[in-house]
């Protein structure tokens, strides 16, 4: 696929191990982004936000445990509509850029808060799910978790798992690993 620019995006959502906070009623809570020129695979820009949520406002232990998102973060964060205006001003800079993502979850994620909070998707681009795609390139028979994926193209996780903007950083640091064959 032709692109000016990849748009990364990794989500990180309220959360439970007990099964208090629904799937379908997951919210975002931090919205990381990184905006990579596609030719050089250079990133040019960032935005990082955290969300505050409304149908379960208190993190629950498992989620600040998985994120290191406190709660404090997000009782001062703006509401989902606010962060989706700001990401679509930001967005809009760049032309051309497809968005992509490590599985399926942050497309579906961001779709249901979205319809939720009715307010049109401000992503108006293709998506790509990088997850099978590592698989692909790598003749690799299962999908790796980034975590993973990171370790098989030789490099080290860098920053802290489960935050989105560093998962963002990450999995903008695999895109010449799949893109680019001369990088492999």
């Amino acid at each position: 696929m032709k692109t000016n620019y990849y748009l990364v995006i990794d989500f990180e959502a309220t959360c439970c191990d007990q099964g208090s906070v629904p799937r379908e009623q997951m919210e975002i809570i931090e919205f990381g982004a990184v905006m990579v020129e596609a030719r050089q695979f250079q990133v040019v820009s960032e935005f990082q936000r955290f969300v505050r949520p409304v149908r379960y406002p208190v993190l629950t232990s498992f989620c600040t445990e998985l994120t290191s998102i406190q709660q404090h973060d997000v009782d001062s964060a703006p509401l989902f509509k606010d962060v989706a205006a700001q990401v679509k001003k930001w967005l809009y800079q760049y032309q051309g850029f497809v968005f992509c993502s490590w599985g399926d979850y942050d497309r579906k994620q961001f779709q249901q808060d979205c319809a939720f909070h009715r307010i049109p998707n401000p992503i108006g681009a293709p998506h790509i799910n990088l997850k099978p795609l590592m698989s692909e390139r790598f003749n690799l028979s299962k999908k790796l978790g980034l975590g993973q994926a990171i370790r098989h193209a030789g490099l080290e996780f860098a920053g802290t798992a489960h935050r989105g903007i560093d998962d963002a950083r990450n999995i903008a640091r695999l895109l010449p690993f799949l893109f680019d064959a001369g990088m492999r």
